[in-house]
């Protein structure tokens, strides 16, 4: 099912090898029986709707543009991310940027996303609706990059800082990009513009150069790094796009260059927080995820509602502790890029055959450390009830008719959720029934998998 601000997703890339399905009696004898789940909708408060993409994006960059003039070329940097609106917001920018004469091109700021080539990234901001003919500019793609100096990010560390060709070559930049909280480490800044600019722009040798020293203080060389960028690149600023708990987009605010990566992007980066979803339970036995994809994150699965990094050394954020995590899918739009699959512990050989893995290691080598463990592959079984099954036969209950057992679309849909009987009282000032309020079970059809039209 296609949602709101989206497009049909691009085909996938070429399927690797299909492991051996393998059925879970195949290697433990027994099933549980399936618990109930209910399913609830999160209670709709009244609020004034957010402003549209278009009037919003206008009025927050309308006077922000007098440094450009005639004849110039402006580099428009626009990453990976299914960003509420995000097409609309590209277009209006080229929109803006064409009203004092000058000329828009787009430039994919993704690191390594994409399979890390030129043509894999031009892919996914089609699969964005972000396209010539869609935002009226070329999007100029490239992996190329030049090197615009080093930085000392502490300790005696030096740091080479890279950045795309063309927007070097372009007389101005603008980025635009979501605020949200990171998948790695928690700071000030985190997943916003100066990462956009530090390792978004820096393509993959950027990328991996930010990525170089691990996880532990990487705030801090974004930080530097972009503080570079802006004064060696004539960046014109950011646009801060910040979501609703709905993933509609709330605000857009104009932050010049030195608020990126500074005072302006953290105190946004508190606003765009306080938004964010989260589970509303302690603790859960269970957690099934119909779908991962980097439009979703860019750990395929938002650590931050996981509850869990999978980062070696790295603290594990606040929030519910999961047993055992099942994912049963991997996006189309993902084109094969499964980074974050090592969060799950059991999956189904359905989903590995939609893994790319020349363009997931690609990723993972180029994130370091924080991205070995999240590419690697956990349980594989033949369906999803094989894989559900194991789950339950695994997370260590002493009556499995107390299962704390949850279901969700993806990360980022956690308007509606299933849940077990149990778990009502704690959600139900955030979430009412829908329907039934018995629930029912999961239903499957003939081939195992779950056949009753939640998965999307």
């Amino acid at each position: 099912m296609t949602e709101p601000n989206e497009v049909a997703p691009i085909p996938r890339w070429p399927a690797q090898p299909v492991l051996p399905a393998l059925a879970l009696a195949d290697l433990v004898g027994g099933r549980m029986a399936l618990p109930t789940l209910v399913h609830v909708r999160r209670c709709e408060r009244e609020t004034a709707p957010p402003p549209g993409p278009v009037d919003a994006t206008r009025a927050a960059l309308q006077d922000e543009l007098s440094g450009v003039s005639a004849g110039e070329r402006v580099a428009i940097a626009v990453g990976s991310r299914g960003i509420a609106g995000i097409a609309d917001v590209v277009r209006t920018c080229v929109t803006l940027v064409r009203e004092r004469g000058a000329e828009p091109f787009v430039v994919p700021a993704m690191g390594s996303h994409g399979g890390a080539t030129a043509e894999g990234q031009r892919e996914v901001l089609a699969s964005l609706g972000i396209t010539e003919e869609g935002v009226g500019a070329p999007v100029v793609a490239s992996m190329e990059t030049v090197k615009l100096g080093t930085v000392e990010v502490g300790e005696g560390d030096l740091l080479d800082v890279y950045v795309d060709t063309h927007a070097a070559r372009a007389d101005h930049v603008l980025l635009a990009n979501r605020l949200k909280s990171h998948t790695s480490f928690s700071g000030a800044v985190e997943s916003g513009l100066a990462k956009q600019l530090a390792i978004g722009l820096g393509k993959q040798r950027g990328a991996q150069e930010l990525h170089r020293l691990g996880p532990a203080h990487l705030e801090r060389r974004i930080v530097a790094a972009a503080r570079l960028l802006t004064t060696e690149l004539s960046v014109l600023g950011g646009l801060a796009l910040i979501e609703d708990g709905r993933k509609r987009l709330a605000q857009v605010a104009f932050l010049p260059p030195a608020d990126i990566g500074g005072e302006g992007e953290a105190a946004l980066l508190v606003l765009a927080k306080a938004q964010e979803g989260r589970l509303p339970f302690r603790h859960l036995d269970v957690l099934l995820v119909d779908l991962m994809g980097k439009e979703i994150s860019g750990t395929g699965m938002d650590t931050n509602v996981l509850g869990r990094r999978m980062v070696r050394g790295m603290p594990e954020p606040p929030g519910v502790a999961i047993t055992n995590v099942v994912v049963l899918g991997v996006s189309q739009a993902s084109e094969g890029n499964a980074v974050g699959i090592g969060l799950a512990d059991f999956t189904t050989a359905a989903a590995i055959a939609d893994v790319d893995l020349a363009v997931t290691y690609a990723n993972a080598l180029t994130a370091g450390q924080q991205g070995v463990q999240r590419a690697q592959l956990p349980i594989v079984l033949a369906t999803d009830q094989d894989a559900i099954q194991a789950a339950l036969h695994t997370a260590g209950l002493s009556d499995p008719a107390d299962v704390r057992m949850v279901r969700m679309r993806n990360t980022l849909r956690l308007d509606e959720l299933w849940v077990t009987p149990n778990l009502l009282p704690e959600c139900a000032e955030e979430y009412l029934p829908v329907g039934n309020p018995a629930g029912a079970p999961l239903a499957f059809g003939p081939a195992g998998h779950i056949d009753n039209g939640v998965r999307s």
